[in-house]
């Protein structure tokens, strides 16, 4: 039976070394399994942290044009206003030259009328005269008749 346990110590020995192999290819798969998951991993982050990075470039040229926006937009605005004020100066400033106007061509007419009431008031008192002038060579005629 010592060939018989021989041949078994063989079988076993063989079957053992069989099993070391495999445990040793699969301590090298897992090895490398977990290289590669390791790699991956790192490439990951490294992809992550690019898009980060891209992101927060992206955000900031957005903020950027953003501000750069409502600073043109101001300018617009302030420029619109400045107009308006312009017009509205010109406006007054027309306005007050007419209000002016008027109260000059107010005392014009003042005036005119005084001149005419001055001028009527001659006219009639001339007319008045010429009649009692009239009256008096009709009375005179009417006396030497």
């Amino acid at each position: 039976m010592s060939e018989e346990n021989r041949s078994e110590s063989v079988d076993l020995g063989t079957q053992v070394e069989a099993a070391e192999r495999r445990l040793r290819a699969a301590v090298d798969s897992a090895a490398a399994a977990e290289e590669r998951a390791t790699a991956e991993i790192r490439a990951l982050e490294a992809d992550l942290e690019r898009e980060r990075q891209t992101s927060t470039e992206e955000l900031e040229r957005l903020r950027r044009e953003h501000a750069t926006e409502l600073q043109r937009e101001r300018q617009a605005r302030e420029r619109a206003i400045a107009a308006a004020e312009s017009r509205l100066a010109e406006i007054e400033a027309q306005t007050e030259a007419a209000e002016k106007r008027v109260k000059e061509a107010e005392r014009r007419a003042a005036a005119a009328e005084g001149g005419n009431a001055a001028a009527e008031t001659r006219a009639r008192e001339a007319a008045a005269a010429w009649l009692r002038g009239q009256i008096e060579a009709l009375r005179r005629e009417a006396a030497g008749r």
